[in-house]
């Protein structure tokens, strides 16, 4: 079982039991203790040349993939632990720990082999959220962007082929410059739309953006006033899988949307994942369903200066990326704008969540 199939049920234990030999490439856990993978990946799509017919997951010229079939380019630099001389005379390697290290040797890619979707390196509501971009491209068009947790830069990209200026956001140097390198292997996308990519560091955990010009991905002045003047567009995709990190989004949301000059529409790509527990000793997806606690507290928001407005998104729209469209992938929209005449106090007025 070489290549793994990513789906609504899989397990991650199951992914290293069949396949031992292949590295994770996790390289370390965020703030919120959870693991980050680095991953590169290239769109073998050519915008000027979409057809109808690759739109509709159509025929199309034998050789050549289909619009939106993307080519895992992955690569990790591994630190070089120490190494001592077992008594046999072979060299161990040591982690930091000085456990056994045991490097296993990565299985070598056939040349025949055609190039597939990095189904474990992008994830599926990524990939949802780029084909709703490449569906509503007149929503996108000539506007600034902010994408949340951007993860590979997938959406971000997807979203510059047609917008002005994208703000693509999340943490951590490595995962960043991860973006700016996949930015850097798609940027024939982006040459004849004349979008613009700005990779930032934004961490939901914090009140205010990091302005240290000695930080790696720091805000400038310029930018920040850019990004509070003209953003009309926020997006988040897979993030929503742990509560206490569906907490710091929403807050997040919140508190941009109350910066930002103008209304503006957030669109959330989320999957319902369902597990056992045995709290309930039955199937449940709490991370989902607290999710959906957050949209409707938004909905019964009242006294404040903005009104949110929630609503579904109808995922029938066509598919051009290649992955597994599964009924628990979700897209939902919120509108936000300011209230004419809010009847509020000062300090209601001006506070996001807490």
């Amino acid at each position: 079982m070489d290549e793994i199939t990513f789906r609504s049920d899989t397990v991650l234990s199951d992914v290293h039991l069949y396949t031992p030999n292949q590295r994770r490439l996790m390289v370390r856990l965020n703030g919120m203790g959870q693991p980050v993978f680095l991953s590169q990946f290239k769109l073998l799509w050519d915008r000027d040349s979409q057809t109808d017919s690759g739109a509709e997951g159509g025929d199309h010229t034998e050789g050549t993939p289909p619009a939106g079939t993307i080519c895992s380019r992955v690569g990790a630099s591994l630190q070089a632990g120490a190494s001592t001389t077992t008594p046999e005379g072979l060299a161990a390697q040591l982690d930091e720990d000085g456990d056994l290290d045991v490097v296993r040797r990565p299985r070598a890619a056939s040349a025949s082999e055609p190039p597939g979707p990095p189904r474990d390196k992008v994830w599926r509501g990524a990939l949802l959220l780029a084909d709703y971009i490449l569906f509503q491209r007149d929503l996108f068009q000539g506007r600034t962007v902010l994408e949340l947790g951007a993860g590979t830069g997938l959406a971000s990209i997807i979203a510059a082929t047609v917008a002005q200026t994208v703000y693509c956001t999340d943490v951590g140097a490595d995962l960043l410059a991860m973006c700016q390198r996949n930015i850097a292997l798609n940027s024939h996308l982006l040459a004849s739309g004349g979008g613009v990519i700005k990779v930032k560091e934004l961490d939901w955990l914090r009140d205010d953006l990091c302005t240290d010009p000695e930080v790696p991905f720091s805000w400038s002045e310029e930018d920040i006033c850019h990004l509070y003047g003209h953003t009309t567009i926020l997006l988040a995709a897979e993030v929503f899988y742990d509560d206490d990190l569906t907490d710091a989004v929403f807050k997040t949301l919140s508190r941009l949307a109350h910066k930002l000059k103008n209304a503006c529409t957030a669109i959330l790509s989320v999957e319902k994942r369902l597990n056992f527990t045995l709290r309930h000793l039955d199937v449940t997806c709490e991370a989902y369903d607290h999710f959906r606690g957050w949209l409707r507290r938004l909905e019964g928001l009242a006294g404040g200066r903005l009104r949110f407005a929630v609503e579904p998104v109808d995922a029938s729209f066509p598919q051009l990326l290649v992955y597994e469209r599964i009924q628990q992938l979700e897209l939902w929209k919120i509108f936000v704008e300011p209230v004419t005449d809010p009847i509020m106090s000062v300090d209601k007025a001006s506070q996001p969540f807490s």
